[in-house]
Parts: C-alpha cells; sequence; structure tokens
C-alpha cells in the first residue's frame, strides 16, 4: 500500500488523501492516451491492458512510499514487459512519485520518460526493462536477496503473455520455485494478443495454468480488469508462504476504448486527430462519480 501521499503547488507533494484503485485507473488511461499521442509514442493498446492491474497493486498491495521511495524495505515491482511504460509512469505521478507535468515530456527529445520504461532519474521505478524475458528473472533475484537479508519485502512482476515464449522466463520460473519463493509473485497480462498476430497464431500458450503448477507455482486466474477479483488474488494475506505465486489475468488490449480493443493493430498505432478525440470521449465518459475530474 501508498504510506505516504504528499502534494506540492505545482505537482504531488502535502499530504491528502489516497484515490481508490478505480479513481486512479480512470486517470492512468486518461494520461496514457495523452501521453502516447503527444509524443508519438507506441504501445498504447499494451499499455490500456494493464492499468487496472497496476491500480490496484499501487492502491492497496505494494508497499511502497512515494516520500521515500529508496526504503530498504519497500516492495520491488518490476514492468517485465517495459513498452507499457507509459502506464507506469502515469501511476507513479499519480501516487506521488514525481510532478504530473513531467508526463508531458513523455518519449519528447532528451526526456528521462522514455519509450520502454527507464530507472534513471525515475524514483519508483527500479530496473529499466524493454527486452522481453528478463523481468520475471530480476523480480526472482530481489525476493531472494530479500529473503537471504531477513527483509519483509515482497518482489512484484507484471509480465506480457507474450514473453512467456521466451526460455529465460521459464529458467526463472524453475529458479523461483527450487529456492521457495514465497515472497515472489507475478503477474501475467492476459490479453493474447502479440505484436503482430494472437498468441494462440505465434506460439500456443494453454494449458497456462497446468504449466506454471507444473513448475511448483500456486496458480491463480482472474478477470485482469475486475478490482475485487485482482485485490482478492494479489492480497498477501491469502498467499502461500512456501511457493511463489502467478495471477493469470485475462485482459482485454487496448481496454476502455471500444475501438482499440483486442485489434493487434493498436500495438504500434498512435491515436491522433479525430481517433484521438473519439479515444478521449470514451474514456472521459467512464469516470468513476468519485472523481471531480480527470487529469490536468
Amino acid at each position: 500500500m501508498i504510506l505516504r501521499w504528499r502534494e506540492e503547488r505545482g505537482g504531488r507533494r502535502a499530504e491528502t488523501a489516497r484515490p481508490t484503485s478505480r479513481e486512479l485507473a480512470y486517470r492512468v488511461r486518461l494520461h496514457c492516451l495523452r501521453m502516447t499521442a503527444r509524443g508519438g509514442s507506441a504501445h498504447i493498446g499494451s499499455a490500456l491492458s494493464t492499468v487496472d492491474i497496476l491500480a490496484v497493486l499501487y492502491s492497496s498491495i505494494l508497499r511502497v512510499d512515494p516520500s521515500r521511495p529508496d526504503h530498504p524495505d519497500r516492495d520491488r515491482f518490476v514492468l517485465s514487459k517495459g513498452h507499457a511504460g507509459a502506464a507506469v509512469y502515469a501511476t507513479l505521478a499519480e501516487c506521488g512519485f514525481f510532478y504530473r507535468r513531467l508526463l508531458r515530456q513523455h518519449y519528447q527529445n532528451g526526456s528521462i520518460l522514455s519509450g520502454h520504461v527507464s530507472h534513471k532519474g525515475i524514483p519508483g521505478v527500479e530496473v529499466s526493462t524493454g527486452s522481453l524475458g528478463h523481468g520475471l528473472g530480476l523480480a526472482t533475484g530481489f525476493a531472494l536477496s530479500a529473503r537471504m537479508s531477513k527483509r519483509p519485502t515482497r518482489a512484484v512482476a507484471l509480465l506480457s503473455d507474450g514473453e512467456l515464449d521466451e526460455g529465460s522466463t521459464w529458467e526463472a520460473a524453475l529458479f523461483a520455485a527450487h529456492h521457495d519463493l514465497g515472497n515472489l509473485l507475478a503477474v501475467v497480462d492476459y490479453n493474447k494478443l502479440q505484436s503482430l498476430a494472437t498468441v494462440e497464431e505465434t506460439l500456443g500458450l494453454e494449458p497456462l495454468g497446468d504449466k506454471w503448477r507444473s513448475f511448483g507455482w500456486h496458480v491463480t486466474e482472474v478477470d485482469g480488469h475486475d478490482h475485487d477479483a485482482l485485490g482478492w488474488a494479489l492480497a498477501v494475506a491469502d498467499l502461500p508462504a512456501d511457493r511463489p505465486t502467478i495471477v493469470i489475468a485475462h485482459t482485454t488490449k487496448g481496454k476502455g476504448v471500444s475501438f482499440m480493443e483486442n485489434e493487434v493493430l493498436w500495438h504500434y498505432r498512435t491515436a491522433r486527430d479525430a481517433e484521438y478525440e473519439a479515444a478521449l470521449r470514451e474514456l472521459r465518459g467512464q469516470r468513476p462519480l468519485s472523481v471531480s475530474g480527470g487529469p490536468p
């Protein structure tokens, strides 16, 4: 859970109420659309499919503190699908790790907010990612280090379904189970689309849950856009202490914008002009009642 929330003139930094996961998801989706459109970057579909997972993690699951982003006992979050970096940047900004106005520089020349998530100069980002198949290994290392140091830290990795094609992912899965890393949690953003085709056409993954179980993991499958289900699946109190856990989150690529949903085209495409305005209208129409306005 976010331990502090502060706000100052010009950005987030004085004490203020923590948003609900649904409020956070609403704001992050709007940010993602604006950020990718302004910078001309891709992966809006991939970012939108992760938003609800990130909103639940950062509103109620992860033990992180925006005022002390380097706290030694913080949980470590790794975005293995680094191309969805816009969603992580927006989530961190809304959670007070840095000023929201910095999001306007996303994917601009000279900006620290690169298209694939980067940790350089960005509080709250543990590692830079982008080459798929590396994130679970990194999170496994964080989890093992925490256990060896006797720290109450969990490592959480958000994976794409496409990177489950990578052998390095399964090597990390074997290692984590062998070492009984109960402080390791992985989430698969299972939107079933890869860069050029469906997952099934590219390299079929089913039966996915059975594969993880055979590797010694505790497995849960949920609707990746149902905040209550995600909260239950990710809650630390219900996870086994003697083995790693994976949550297979069934999601929709481009979630929230009807003409982007389940369309391979929006893996790389950027919303412009009429498409941007139509997407913005749809997202604004999904505003929770508790939100008085969207992002600035």
